[in-house]
């Protein structure tokens, strides 16, 4: 039964498999534990850039981009100003 639909990072789903085989799937493509990355959203959601959604935070998590060009990619219909991005990179760096 779905009790809630919003988009997770792959760190935050593995909190809800039950199946060890999958949990280790995922967890080749993830780069951090489901702690920190929950941590990241909050950092990023606490920034209250408009221009994001909880999408746009759940590929951010899931892709962790090094720099603005990176960070651009994923988030290329929001058009960040250079406050924006620079605030996203710092909680990235801060969370890792």
């Amino acid at each position: 039964m779905i009790h809630n639909q919003k988009p997770l990072s792959l760190a935050e789903v593995s909190e809800y498999v039950k199946d060890d085989s999958i949990k280790g799937f995922i967890k080749g493509f993830t780069k951090m534990t489901p702690e920190k990355a929950k941590d990241l959203r909050k950092r990023i959601q606490d920034l209250e850039i408009i221009k994001i959604n909880d999408k746009h935070i759940s590929k951010i998590i899931d892709l962790l981009p090094q720099d603005k060009e990176e960070l651009n990619k994923i988030v290329q219909e929001a058009n960040l100003d250079e406050n924006e991005t620079n605030g996203i990179l710092q909680a990235i760096k801060d969370t890792k």
